[in-house]
């Protein structure tokens, strides 16, 4: 009998479904309901809620849009880990499955192999090549999710939150203090001078690990 429904099919009924109602939408019932069929039928292709999360995991990394690699490691570097932002940014969602779910197919992984070989086309090995794809890697999850909860903030505005976090320092603590406001009024700027903090220090040639380091 001919299946009557695909694994991308699936996949992206139930991605639809977290950027539109959250994870609490996600269930058997509601992608059945999507699928137009019944719950049942549902239960064919995926096996529970673990399966469903790991098909969502799935459906947001084959939307990673990988550049092709090139000669300059950290121009391919940069562009993945933007590639990266940008898909996690759009479905803010899935972060937390994202952060906790395994993959379960090859081409879920494919971000991740594309991050790990432009690091290690720039001479990194090893511990070392680990310690920059992970640093690389969780910077991106965590502006994506320092983006989201400040969209999430019940603050009224940036300059209100400013305001309200220089009171709270006052004198006692003045770095924060002068900090605020530089925080409200700069915008859309954090991933890309992050990111250019992070690539600046793997340009310098990084000691060999050793307990002692």
């Amino acid at each position: 009998m001919r299946a009557r429904f695909t694994l991308t099919d699936i996949q992206q009924h139930a991605l639809a479904i977290v950027d539109r109602d959250g994870l609490t939408g996600l269930t058997m019932r509601s992608l059945a309901a999507s699928l137009q069929t019944g719950a049942m039928t549902v239960y064919n292709y995926v096996d529970g809620r673990e399966g469903l999360e790991e098909l969502v995991v799935d459906a947001v990394s084959a939307l990673v849009e990988i550049p092709a690699p090139s000669d300059d490691w950290l121009a391919d570097t940069r562009a993945v880990a933007t590639a990266l932002w940008r898909t996690f940014r759009a479905h803010p969602a899935v972060i937390p499955l994202v952060l906790t779910r395994r993959t379960s197919t090859r081409a879920s992984l494919a971000p991740g192999e594309a991050l790990a070989a432009a690091l290690a086309r720039g001479g990194l090995a090893g511990v070392d090549l680990f310690v920059a794809f992970r640093t690389v890697s969780a910077f991106v999850m965590g502006i994506v999710q320092a983006e989201l909860a400040g969209r999430l903030s019940h603050e009224d505005d940036p300059d209100s939150a400013a305001r309200r976090v220089e009171a709270l320092a006052g004198d006692a603590l003045p770095t924060l203090a002068k900090l605020a406001p530089v925080g409200a009024a700069f915008s859309g700027q954090e991933f890309e001078r992050g990111l250019t903090v992070i690539l600046n220090g793997l340009t310098h040639t990084p000691r060999p690990f050793t307990p002692d380091n």
